[in-house]
């Protein structure tokens, strides 16, 4: 799928050391996209992208649906809804004939919203896979509800289920799966085995023997079996947490096959066609570290890899005066030795007043150049030249940053070089509304940051 996407020509500008360039709407419009899953450390706008990526694409065409499993509500805030639980929830003035209506390819898109609920996912899974007695005992049992309220894996697990439920139920042509941050071999992908080998395990067939065996010679087994793992074990374990989780796997035994089963049909979804993989980052050091090991760690799963995004990526429309000849500007003007200069150094006035107009609003720069040139006794040359040269300083400090950040993704793309990227610009606020969603998903497809 990734390679259908990419061309040689795809790239943001052509050199040798650039990446292929993520065609994040074409990723969108496939109609044999059904499942994209963001990925990705904390903190780099992970759940930010797959929120805007389900707002573009209900808004080109496509009946979308954004699970999130980070427990931060600025999903449902940028949203306009007032909550998300369980069950998704139509984002209204999202779809085909809303927003600005500019770049709409389809009929009848629409987008839903929910965020998982863990414990009440696995509810839903012991009530609809045991009896109504049964259920009961399991949901009332003290050791599953605390299972189901933190074993560690639980939430990863869930996560499995409830994308294997959104998409048995054929409801929406897109899913779209914000994951948890993680770093951990990618928690999202190693829970379901864990919690089956859990299930599965010996701890769970010693914890069963005293019901299989029964009596005093039943917990005589017990306790040898308890020993032969630990020997602090059975004094951790008092009499009453031992009998409610005696109790919880008896009840819950004719689960455990189900468990491993829909981890297994859901692991291979994740596999197969149809199925597109987003690795988020920002262009730091530790950030593309953990991208590279996501990288790294889908390719070992054969997951399907659509690309990176790289979130928050500055730019330059002034990118042509570096950051040493803004400095070099701004320390002759602090010297008053600009209007000694020959004509020769024209060409450092004109990018000098150009890195100005960037970080000003004054439309008229042919003033701001003439300004420059004019009488430096005057007080108010003085003090535009005193003001033109702490905004070279800041124009050479954004070339900085922006020279260490492409210095940080060459670093990654040269271990990656297959891998297509999306640059996405940084705002210059927070994202708290649908407006601002629309904004990340139109540079997520225009895929580079504005004045690179």
């Amino acid at each position: 799928m990734t390679e259908r996407r990419m061309t040689a020509g795809d790239t943001a500008g052509g050199g040798l050391d650039t990446p292929p360039r993520l065609e994040v709407d074409g990723l969108l419009d496939d109609p044999e996209t059904r499942i994209i899953v963001c990925c990705g450390a904390g903190g780099v706008g992970k759940t930010t992208t797959a929120a805007a990526l389900g707002v573009r694409a209900a808004e080109r065409g496509r009946k979308a649906v954004v699970l999130t499993i980070d427990p931060a509500r600025r999903l449902a805030q940028s949203m306009g809804i007032d909550s998300l639980d369980n069950t998704p929830r139509k984002v209204t003035g999202v779809g085909v004939g809303e927003g600005d209506g500019v770049g709409r390819v389809g009929e009848g898109g629409e987008l839903h919203a929910m965020m998982l609920d863990m414990k009440r996912t696995f509810d839903e899974i012991v009530e609809g896979h045991t009896d109504g007695e049964r259920a009961a005992a399991i949901l009332a049992n003290p050791f599953y509800q605390s299972l189901s309220a933190g074993f560690a894996g639980t939430q990863e697990y869930m996560a499995m289920e409830k994308l294997g439920q959104l998409r048995a139920r054929d409801d929406w042509d897109l899913i779209i799966v914000d994951t948890p941050p993680s770093r951990s071999a990618l928690d999202f992908l190693d829970a379901p085995k864990r919690l089956g080998s859990f299930l599965d395990g010996k701890f769970i067939r010693v914890l069963m023997a005293p019901a299989k065996v029964g009596g005093r010679a039943g917990m005589k087994f017990l306790n040898v079996g308890m020993s032969l793992m630990t020997g602090t074990l059975s004094k951790l374990m008092g009499a009453s947490l031992l009998k409610d989780v005696q109790t919880f796997v008896a009840a819950m035994d004719t689960m455990f096959g189900g468990f491993r089963t829909r981890a297994d049909a859901t692991f291979r979804l994740l596999q197969a066609p149809g199925t597109a993989f987003l690795v988020v980052a920002a262009p730091e050091p530790d950030a593309l570290r953990e991208a590279a090991y996501f990288v790294e760690r889908l390719a070992a799963e054969r997951m399907p890899l659509a690309g990176l995004v790289l979130n928050r990526v500055h730019g330059s429309d002034a990118h042509q005066l570096s950051a040493e000849r803004a400095l070099a500007a701004a320390e002759n003007l602090e010297e008053r030795g600009i209007v000694d200069q020959e004509s020769g150094k024209a060409g450092l006035r004109d990018s000098a007043a150009k890195a100005t107009h960037e970080y000003t609003e004054t439309p008229d720069t042919d003033a701001e150049t003439d300004t420059v040139d004019s009488d430096p006794d005057t007080d108010t040359d003085a003090d535009v030249d005193e003001i033109t040269a702490g905004l070279l300083r800041l124009h050479a400090e954004r070339m900085q940053v922006i020279a260490r950040e492409q210095r940080t993704r060459d670093r990654f793309t040269s271990l990656h070089p297959e891998v297509a990227v999306a640059e996405v610009a940084a705002l210059p606020g927070d994202v708290h509304d649908l407006a601002g969603l629309r904004a990340i998903g139109e540079r997520l497809a225009a895929g580079v940051p504005a004045g690179a």
